[in-house]
């Protein structure tokens, strides 16, 4: 009984390391259709009695403005360039920022949201963030920086039944994400900490702090070269 489920423990790690590579190395590519996060809120809205919404329209990387590929950067992560999935230097500062402020912070790069929500599901425990390290090195190996930025403005919850670029610029301007100016980037990349929670627009303060961050990088985010350092709030 014992060798049976020490074999069947064997091939399940062998059978999650196989199909996790996988995936990894097909989304490389391919488009990921869906994410834990995306079914999970349709099931919240339909417990709740509210109207599932799921809005989501897959764009590629020169499809979508340069603007808010650098607003997202300054805003989440700006040493998304240089570092090879984890900032340390961020994750100090933000353990030594916790240790005397309420409102604590974390230090989740891009590269960590990205393999979080394509691979993961919403939660707090060591294991999902354990496999949150893993996925983040898998991807950071696989995949060039422009591809975690394309996959990450293609899944990232930006409003209720909003995710990705396209549907959030659609929603708020009117407009596709490729023509969004740099307040407009801004203001969406602002709501990103609490896109349930933040209005569009609602965030002037931090709107434009980010948009002070992008003129400091030079306006453009140069995926070949190091970034300027300009601090992170």
């Amino acid at each position: 009984m014992l060798k049976k489920i020490g074999r069947f423990i064997v091939r399940f790690i062998i059978g999650f390391f196989v199909l996790s590579i996988l995936s990894v190395i097909a989304f490389r590519w391919v488009p990921v259709p869906v994410t834990p996060l995306m079914l999970i809120r349709c099931v919240q809205q339909g417990i709740n009695g509210k109207p599932v919404k799921l809005k989501k329209t897959w764009m590629p990387l020169d499809k979508i403005s340069p603007n808010l590929q650098l607003a997202v950067v300054c805003s989440e992560d700006q040493n998304f360039i240089n570092h090879m999935g984890f900032d340390l230097k961020a994750i100090q500062e933000d353990i030594e920022y916790n240790k005397t402020h309420k409102d604590k912070r974390g230090a989740s790069t891009i590269s960590q949201q990205t393999a979080k929500n394509v691979f993961l599901w919403p939660s707090r425990s060591f294991i999902r963030k354990g496999l949150e390290v893993y996925f983040t090195f898998l991807i950071e190996t696989c995949w060039s920086k422009q591809r975690i930025m394309e996959v990450y403005l293609n899944v990232i919850e930006m409003g209720d039944g909003i995710y990705g670029a396209e549907a959030a610029s659609m929603a708020y301007y009117k407009c596709h994400a490729k023509n969004l100016a740099p307040a407009q980037a801004a203001a969406i990349a602002a709501i990103l900490p609490g896109p349930l929670i933040y209005k569009i627009n609602g965030q002037p303060t931090r709107q434009n702090w980010i948009l002070i961050q992008m003129a400091n990088f030079g306006g453009v985010l140069d995926y070949n070269m190091k970034p300027i350092e300009t601090g992170k709030k």
